[in-house]
């Protein structure tokens, strides 16, 4: 096993109130009222609907398909009634919201996965076709990995050191054997190494059977020592001729039972918490879930602020996101009475912040990189630095950190953004 700097990186606190204590509600299994389809974050997605309102699904039946790829569904995470349909300008998907039925989640779309069990070919068609492909995130970039992309590495992240993350261990107890059949399936599609990211004293995940390729590495629990992007940034970096994916341990276990009985599982391990709360709790939802509904009987009086996601790169929505394993509830802050407009453009002028190095910031990237130095030119568009420092194997969420000790508010991630797009521009050109 691998060891990089276990004990860089933070623990940033925010506030939230204790979990319900007893067993049964913290792993509860909630189907909500409504749940929506929604495109993988960093994608934007030509689609073609399989579905119109009033139509009747099954849980895992395809309800759209890529416009330029057709064999990539996106999945129905309940059997139910199909409500809306609504597309961006493009066709570009907005959601799909579904209606559960009244009865129960019962029925569910049954794959043949006999060939896909030695065909790396009918692996991948079966994994595009059941709605796996989309829980795929591939760097540099972000989104989706193309239909036939091979990959130089894929990361699987059986960590989370975000603040309020679940313990993988918790949802993937009595899951090993899923485990591992995903990780043998995962190492069918690359040529590379299958990395394996786990917090110590997690060795109980190894798969018991021999991967020769199979690389199973140790990280620290401070954060961002369980973000994705900096284990492919200290591992396996990615390039636009060697992209590579990453994948949640749980949805890894996911493709095992499907291969293993044809049925995709919907079911994942979320943490509720923030200081918008009574009582924090932790409970198994689907992809897509209400969160109003998760998280109406639990809220504090007053407004709030619903996010899908963490208190660092967590995003203000309705539903939870496709990768999502956390909500976060805080209090709303009241909005200020707008400032007269010479003052406003006053204080939103270019100033030219200037970025300190210090020990938080150089900490906020896991002492994986020249933090000061790589910050700098993403706030100067320094394409070229930036580039050189790792760039390509990070996303937003990666750099979250630095944005909160840095007091940015998101210009950290929207400068990552600004310049990841600018190269894919010129690499596709």
């Amino acid at each position: 096993m691998g060891f990089f700097t276990r004990g860089a990186g933070l623990a940033p606190r925010f506030g939230t109130p204790p979990e319900c204590p007893t067993e049964r509600a913290e792993m509860e299994f909630v189907t909500t009222e409504e749940a929506a389809v929604q495109a993988p974050e960093g994608s934007a997605l030509p689609i073609t609907p399989l579905v119109a309102p009033g139509d009747r699904v099954l849980r895992g039946q395809a309800v759209a398909s890529l416009r330029h790829a057709p064999g990539i569904s996106l999945v129905s995470p309940i059997t139910g009634t199909a409500a809306h349909v609504r597309l961006h300008p493009g066709r570009k998907l907005s959601e799909i919201v579904i209606y559960r039925e009244q009865d129960g989640d019962a029925g569910a779309v049954r794959h043949d996965t006999a060939a896909a069990a030695d065909d790396a070919t009918d692996l991948r068609r079966l994994m595009q076709a059941s709605g796996v492909w989309p829980l795929l995130r591939r760097r540099p970039f972000g989104g989706m990995p193309a239909a036939e992309e091979v990959p130089a590495a894929i990361v699987v992240m059986a960590t989370d050191t975000r603040p309020g993350a679940p313990d993988p261990r918790r949802a993937l107890a009595g899951r090993e054997e899923d485990l591992g059949r995903g990780l043998a399936a995962l190492g069918r599609l690359t040529d590379g190494p299958v990395v394996l990211c786990l917090p110590e004293g997690a060795e109980e995940l190894l798969p018991t059977g021999v991967m020769p390729r199979l690389r199973p590495v140790i990280r620290g629990a401070l954060h961002p020592q369980g973000a994705s992007g900096i284990c492919i940034h200290q591992l396996c970096p990615a390039a636009p001729e060697a992209p590579v994916w990453d994948m949640h341990a749980e949805d890894a276990a996911a493709l095992g039972a499907l291969l293993k009985k044809g049925v995709l599982e919907m079911s994942r391990l979320v943490r509720i918490g923030g200081a918008g709360l009574r009582e924090g709790r932790s409970l198994r939802t689907h992809p897509g879930a209400d969160l109003r509904q998760l998280t109406r009987r639990i809220v504090a009086p007053g407004g709030h602020v619903l996010l899908s996601g963490s208190p660092l790169d967590g995003r203000r929505v309705s539903w939870l996101g496709p990768r999502d394993r956390q909500i976060t509830v805080l209090p709303e802050v009241p909005r200020r009475p707008p400032a007269h407009w010479l003052a406003d453009a006053l204080g939103h002028a270019p100033r030219g912040t200037p970025v300190i190095p210090t020990a938080a910031l150089t900490q906020a990237f896991g002492a994986a990189l020249p933090a000061a130095v790589f910050v700098r030119a993403l706030g100067a568009g320094d394409e070229e630095t930036a580039l050189r420092l790792g760039l390509l194997s990070l996303l937003e969420e990666d750099v979250a950190l630095a944005d909160y000790v840095l007091g940015e508010g998101g210009q950290v991630m929207a400068q990552l953004r600004r310049i990841l797009d600018r190269v894919q521009r010129e690499t596709a050109a």
